[in-house]
């Protein structure tokens, strides 16, 4: 496997990311490396929603959602430490924004969240869209949280747009960077 950066998108008390270019039939699939995303809002959860090619430069809330989630985490004084399944971060049939990589993210000067979404064959006309996404954040009660999220986009049309945001507030600062996999 091999990763190609196509494009990198730096928040600055920035209301979300949108990356609205370099999604297309080049790649099988595309990897979103979210990097240090500090949120201006204490306790926010980060999402992301897509634009069916039927609906670019839309509002990023055609494309219903199907997901599951679980996650662990651990206080950071060694105690609360538990696995369990995130029912607050799943949807069922949803067009709401989708949750990944951590929630309830804090928004002290040394909190934020970081992890990788991974959207199978989003140039496919023919199939619903997979999505993988794995990340850890720090919580606003202090505690670290390794998310494991997952599920489908019920769209067969292709997905060139994808939106990133906190669900509520600003994305103070971080990165994103799209790559292809090959």
């Amino acid at each position: 496997m091999a990763l190609t950066l196509i494009s990198t998108h730096t928040a600055s008390s920035s209301a979300s990311l949108d990356i609205t270019s370099g999604i297309t039939s080049t790649y099988d699939s595309y990897e979103f490396h979210c990097v240090n995303m500090h949120p201006a809002t204490n306790n926010v959860n980060f999402t992301f929603q897509v634009n069916a090619s039927d609906d670019t430069g839309g509002g990023f809330d055609t494309s219903v959602i199907t997901s599951s989630a679980f996650r662990a985490y651990l206080k950071e004084d060694g105690t609360g430490g538990t696995l369990g399944y995130d029912s607050g971060s799943e949807q069922a049939q949803a067009a709401g924004y989708q949750r990944i990589l951590s929630t309830g993210t804090g928004s002290d000067n040394d909190q934020c969240v970081s992890g990788v979404l991974t959207i199978y064959a989003p140039s496919s006309t023919t199939y619903v869209k997979h999505f993988v996404a794995v990340g850890n954040g720090t919580d606003h009660g202090d505690y670290t949280v390794n998310s494991f999220m997952a599920g489908y986009i019920n769209q067969t049309l292709a997905i060139p747009e994808i939106s990133f945001k906190f669900s509520s507030g600003n994305i103070d600062a971080g990165s994103i960077r799209m790559y292809g996999v090959s």
